[in-house]
């Protein structure tokens, strides 16, 4: 618990994947992609139980060995490309029965196996410290969205930057975040009010460093990320 909270950890993961096929299972610095984020919940001060959805019998199966929950296997109209993660959550809480303001949900992809025990406590403080009903997790966009456009048929440059950008240094532009799908946070309750993952007045963000915020999707993904992970495993990162 935090607080007066008790905290439900979701962790997402459906069997199909599309561009790099089953990658939750697939073997990451010796273990399954999805043990990661399950320990990496486990050893918080604050979860409470923690919970994996999928419709995979082998995902089953192996969160179950690293000490996950896995109470209900989600229905396939849940673990198709075009469901929500709204939807997949509404589904886990209802099947949990906890709908109620006392809940915290926080959401942990498994794609994400950088993402540290350290990251998840921190932020359940800042949601807990600031009064938050939201807290989702944000990393520096590595180059600024300013040098980015679009571009016509003819590749002709004209335009392509802003005027305002002209002539400046990387370094003089502001800084700019993105959502990197590490972490979210909820009350329970409002989840439901609002039928929707929400940004609001009173949703906060938690900035993750990039190279503990890579979000797994790629077979490039997975090089970098299983490069940053045995460097950190060799050297104490």
């Amino acid at each position: 618990m935090i607080g007066q909270y008790h905290v439900t950890a979701l962790i997402p993961a459906r069997g199909g994947s599309k561009r790099l096929p089953r990658k939750n299972v697939k073997l990451f610095c010796g273990k399954p992609l999805i043990a990661w984020t399950i320990e990496a919940a486990k050893y918080s001060q604050y979860i409470d139980s923690i919970v994996v959805s999928t419709d995979d019998v082998e995902i089953k199966t192996i969160s179950e060995n690293y000490g996950a929950n896995v109470p209900f296997i989600r229905p396939d109209y849940l673990s198709n490309d075009t469901a929500s993660s709204f939807d997949v959550i509404k589904h886990a809480i209802e099947e949990l029965g906890i709908v109620s303001n006392k809940h915290l949900v926080i959401l942990l992809q498994p794609t994400s196996p950088l993402r540290t025990t350290n990251n998840i406590d921190k932020a359940l403080e800042v949601y807990l410290n600031k009064g938050a009903a939201g807290l989702v997790s944000v990393s520096k966009c590595e180059h600024s969205p300013l040098w980015a456009n679009t571009l016509p048929e003819s590749f002709l440059m004209a335009d392509f930057l802003r005027p305002e950008v002209l002539g400046k240094r990387s370094q003089d532009l502001p800084n700019y975040y993105r959502l990197n799908g590490s972490i979210y946070i909820y009350n329970v309750l409002d989840l439901f009010k609002k039928s929707k993952i929400f940004f609001d007045e009173n949703v906060y963000a938690f900035e993750i460093a990039s190279e503990e915020a890579i979000d797994i999707d790629t077979k490039m993904d997975f090089l970098i990320a299983e490069t940053i992970m045995q460097y950190k495993m060799n050297s104490k990162y």
